[in-house]
């Protein structure tokens, strides 16, 4: 579950918001007042979301702790409605005053389910090679092309069952299989 980093002026708010959010069975971290202490939270955590006002208490706006965020991060901005305009086009999810607890949970639950499949989604992406991994790739194939009299693609399939069985990535059995043939 991501963690969520709570950040509001006053100290009294951010516990609040916190003690409740750990009631509804989040994974929150300490609360927080400045922007310089949020930036060095989330620099510390792999990701999540930051709840935040509009301005915290070294005078760094939301938008300021957008840019310095790490990207892994989505912010929460907890301010009055007359203030969506100016993050409408950010990708900043926002929520009025005063604050419902319903919406407020229903919301932090969306966010954490899209960052999920987010991390899916680049999980399940095609692994991308640089030229120099290929190469070694289609050398490997090539050996056992020429000395085992393979065809391409079960070369191929060879490497790719003997990175699957040994647990190693396709170059490093590429190598290993270059290694063989080397000696």
């Amino acid at each position: 579950m991501a963690t969520i980093i709570v950040a509001f002026p006053k100290l009294e708010e951010a516990r609040a918001i916190r003690n409740l959010l750990i009631r509804k069975g989040f994974d929150v971290a300490m609360p927080l007042t400045s922007g310089a202490q949020v930036i060095n939270q989330a620099d510390s955590l792999a990701s999540g979301i930051i709840v935040c006002g509009y301005k915290l208490s070294d005078n760094m706006l939301y938008s300021d702790l957008y840019e310095y965020k790490p990207k892994s991060f989505e912010i929460l901005l907890v301010t009055s409605q007359n203030r969506w305009d100016e993050c409408r086009d950010n990708n900043i999810v926002c929520l009025g005053t005063p604050l419902k607890v319903n919406e407020l949970v229903s919301t932090l639950e969306m966010m954490i389910q899209s960052q999920i499949r987010l991390r899916k989604k680049k999980k399940e992406a095609p692994v991308k090679r640089t030229l120099e991994e290929q190469k070694i790739i289609d050398d490997a194939k090539q050996l056992l092309m020429e000395r085992n009299n393979m065809s391409e693609p079960e070369a191929f399939r060879y490497i790719q069952k003997s990175s699957m069985d040994s647990g190693n990535s396709m170059v490093e059995s590429a190598k290993m299989v270059i290694g063989l043939y080397e000696i």
